[in-house]
């Protein structure tokens, strides 16, 4: 039977920690979150190793190296609200919840929003709710949020997405320009947004979040 506690721990001592990830609400997630348990049955083996795990469809639960940056990088508190953009089947949503007041988790892929609140209810994660939509519309209803996530890559963002963010608040994303891709935190002020890289990255852009490509002869 493997032991997948035990390759908790190594996730987090080989792929977290070096990365300079120090806050105790990420390391005491990602310790406590089972992983294996968020990824598609036959991917359960792979769920620690060091790379996005597929999902599907261009899809994949972001590697814990990646997502553990981003959510250092944006420092959620305790009494914040996130909106989680592409929670998949719910691994960041689950992370994000043990840091955060609330997580209302976006996903416009029926089967994988259906299995993501199904799991996050069999688990316990009672302070998340997974909200069936297209990602880039987000859930205005919920907002406006302190924090709002995207897990996968976007080449543009929609301005009424951004709206649903606090002023003062911050959007982490992965930006791609062509096969390079940074990640970004933007800073609400003045009702604008303000970015800052901060660490190299990449990912499958998301639905909704591609830049139009201009039509030439």
């Amino acid at each position: 039977m493997t032991d997948f506690a035990a390759r908790r721990t190594m996730m987090v001592d080989t792929q977290v920690r070096p990365s300079d990830v120090t806050k105790y609400t990420i390391i005491e997630a990602m310790l406590n979150v089972p992983r294996e348990s968020y990824v598609p049955p036959a991917r359960r083996e792979a769920a620690y190793v060091g790379e996005h795990v597929a999902l599907g469809a261009g899809r994949v639960v972001l590697d814990p190296r990646t997502l553990a940056k981003l959510l250092d990088a944006l420092d959620i508190q305790p009494a914040e609200t996130v909106l989680d953009l592409g929670c998949g089947l719910g691994y960041s949503t689950a992370i994000i919840a043990r840091m955060a007041e609330a997580v209302v988790a976006v996903e416009e892929d029926e089967t994988l929003a259906d299995e993501a609140q199904r799991t996050l209810s069999a688990e316990g994660v009672d302070n998340a709710a997974v909200v069936k939509g297209k990602l880039a519309d987000g859930s205005a209803k919920a907002g406006p949020y302190d924090v709002i996530t995207l897990q996968g890559a976007v080449e543009t963002l929609p301005e009424p997405l951004l709206a649903q963010l606090k002023e003062g608040g911050r959007i982490g994303a992965i930006f791609m320009e062509g096969n390079l891709g940074v990640a970004r935190v933007g800073y609400k002020i003045d009702g604008a947004i303000t970015w800052r890289q901060v660490f190299n990255a990449s990912a499958p852009v998301l639905p909704g979040f591609a830049r139009h490509k201009a039509f030439a002869l």
